[in-house]
């Protein structure tokens, strides 16, 4: 299993969600469609259609930069940052 660490801002938005989350799956595609079984809705704050990862929204597996098509293996960490944008 995976290891799914998300950000404080995403969980509040989900009742019951919690940080650190225990999946299987192959692929982060496949995390974050069982992140959406869980938590209806969880892929929309965290996809664009497309399906791609939202613009301001960065994945991580195992410390390098992923997207959707990244490899998980048993014991990842994938870590899910809101990038911080403004000026």
């Amino acid at each position: 299993m995976a290891v799914i660490v998300l950000p404080r801002s995403l969980v509040a938005l989900f009742p019951g969600a919690d940080r650190r989350v225990m999946m299987e799956g192959r692929s982060v595609r496949e995390l974050i469609d069982g992140l959406d079984v869980r938590w209806p809705g969880m892929r929309d704050r965290l996809c664009d259609p497309g399906p791609v990862i939202r613009e301001y929204i960065n994945v991580f597996v195992d410390g390098e930069s992923a997207d959707l098509s990244s490899a998980v293996a048993d014991q990842t960490v994938v870590q899910v940052l809101l990038a911080v944008a403004g000026g």
